[in-house]
């Protein structure tokens, strides 16, 4: 019986007691790291979204996006809004008293300004947020921005870049569209004109060719975000309806 004891004993030496305090050092510090990370994530996520919610305080401010004032395409190519007498003087009258068509200026809660000039709604996939006229990494993540193109609504490419999150929020769920979806584009004088995707594909961050503006006289949107844990773009196409 002694001899089993002290055999036992034998057995655990000081390197196999060093051992277990590192294994044991080393659970509960991958714990924490585990704690950390998530937390983190948590953090970043609630960010993200604070952020967002910027867009949407910007997007309360523009009016004129809860009238209906779509513009339709007749077949002489003219721009027509269809309004009767009455909501047409009203129009004017309303369209007197609206930024500027370039571009509008909007101070959020924080002090920050941020220069708005057009608004983006895709039923499709249920987004809907307001045109920052520049693109910068911290714009970016307050809403989507403006790459290249005319002034909205014109002749030309009108290039728009999103974050992609997954979470879906920005460009999240651009990738859910399909040739024939519908997306509408407002500007700052409240002209509505809807555009229907006719192609989407992915290219290596430096092919920037989707932002041509070799249009054949023709309204054009491009969207674009990130794909491939960002490796690579998505670009998706619409043409003016």
């Amino acid at each position: 019986m002694n001899q089993i004891l002290a055999t036992e004993k034998l057995y655990v030496t000081p390197e196999l007691k060093r051992k277990r305090v590192i294994y044991k050092v080393e659970f509960f510090l991958s714990i924490f790291l585990i704690c950390l990370l998530f937390s983190y994530y948590v953090y970043a996520e609630y960010d993200r979204n604070k952020t967002a919610e910027v867009s949407q305080e910007i997007l309360a401010q523009l009016e004129y996006n809860k009238e209906d004032t779509t513009v339709k395409k007749a077949d002489n190519d003219v721009i027509v809004v269809i309004l009767n007498k009455e909501e047409e003087d009203k129009h004017t009258e309303e369209r007197n008293t609206r930024p500027n068509i370039d571009t509008a200026t909007y101070t959020s809660k924080d002090g920050v300004k941020y220069t708005t000039e057009s608004v983006l709604k895709i039923p499709k996939i249920g987004i809907e947020y307001p045109v920052l006229s520049e693109t910068s990494p911290d714009l970016l993540y307050v809403s989507i921005n403006k790459y290249w193109g005319p002034e909205p609504n014109e002749v030309g490419n009108y290039c728009i870049v999103g974050h992609y999150y997954e979470s879906g929020i920005m460009f999240g769920k651009l990738h859910k569209l399909k040739n024939g979806d519908i997306a509408e584009l407002t500007d700052l004088s409240g002209r509505k004109i809807k555009y229907q995707v006719y192609d989407k594909y992915v290219v290596e961050p430096t092919d920037t060719s989707c932002t041509s503006q070799m249009t054949n006289g023709k309204k054009e949107l491009t969207l674009i975000t990130c794909t491939n844990y960002g490796k690579q773009r998505l670009v998706v196409k619409l043409r003016e309806v």
